[in-house]
């Protein structure tokens, strides 16, 4: 069979290379990241996840998902998604004057944690929420491409793993795409790779949380009888997640 250049075999071998990066390289780290955060919950504190432009979809995907974690709100704002266009959306992840004002909108705690993606990982406003919540004590972590980032700036401190207690390589190439052809990359990485990464802390802090009385992990609200369950981590976390409401 001949195959094209660019092709459906060709996406599926290029990403898998990145996941079994991520799953073998940063492996010790997820597993740090998920023990950090298991012991950070049975202490009482809450997780909160932030990422702008398409890494506000993985924020997004932490909200209320069919077996993820149930003590997390997703840091949302209208102004870094691209439900007010991409033109606003692109300026506004490099505005670091957003932070302060995002931060305030959800009120984090001290001892709290937050997971921040930025797969280039220097975009200002990602930066300045992880230096806020670092002075605010939370326990940060940070999911980038350190490649990419390395590519775009030789300064440590313009690099959003420089303000985190933990950071995870997620393995993207630089510019994300990983097919080439005709000089212009196609399909990206990132995405997958960071709901990759995600899903990968929510079953490792599975088995440290797994005999919790109410077990804080969502059902599908297709299951019959998971509005059971459910229900109870709604009412259990909702005055700290303001999306439970």
């Amino acid at each position: 069979m001949l195959y094209m250049n660019i092709s459906i075999e060709k996406f599926t071998k290029k990403i898998n290379e990145i996941i079994n990066k991520v799953s073998n390289k940063e492996k010790e780290s997820i597993k740090k990241v998920a023990k950090t955060l298991a012991k950070k919950y049975l202490e009482g504190s809450h997780l909160y996840v932030f990422g702008t432009g398409h890494n506000h979809c993985i924020a997004e995907e932490s909200l209320h998902r069919a077996g993820a974690f149930a003590a997390v709100t997703p840091m949302l704002d209208s102004r870094t998604n691209f439900s007010q266009g991409i033109k606003k959306a692109s300026a506004n992840e490099r505005n670091k004057s957003l932070a302060k004002k995002i931060i305030q909108k959800y009120k984090p705690c001290k001892n709290d944690s937050i997971i921040i993606f930025s797969n280039s990982g220097v975009n200002q406003l990602p930066i300045e929420i992880a230096k806020i919540a670092k002075k605010k004590s939370l326990f940060v972590v940070t999911i980038l491409s350190i490649k990419y980032a390395n590519s775009l700036t030789s300064n440590p401190d313009k690099i959003l793993n420089y303000y985190s207690d933990i950071y995870i390589d997620n393995h993207s190439p630089i510019g994300d795409t990983i097919l080439q052809e005709k000089n212009i990359g196609v399909s990206s990485s990132s995405s997958i790779a960071g709901i990759f990464i995600l899903n990968s802390i929510w079953a490792e802090m599975y088995e440290y949380l797994k005999d919790e009385k109410i077990l804080p992990f969502y059902k599908s609200s297709n299951l019959p009888k998971s509005n059971f369950h459910n229900k109870k981590l709604e009412n259990k976390f909702k005055n700290k997640n303001i999306y439970l409401k």
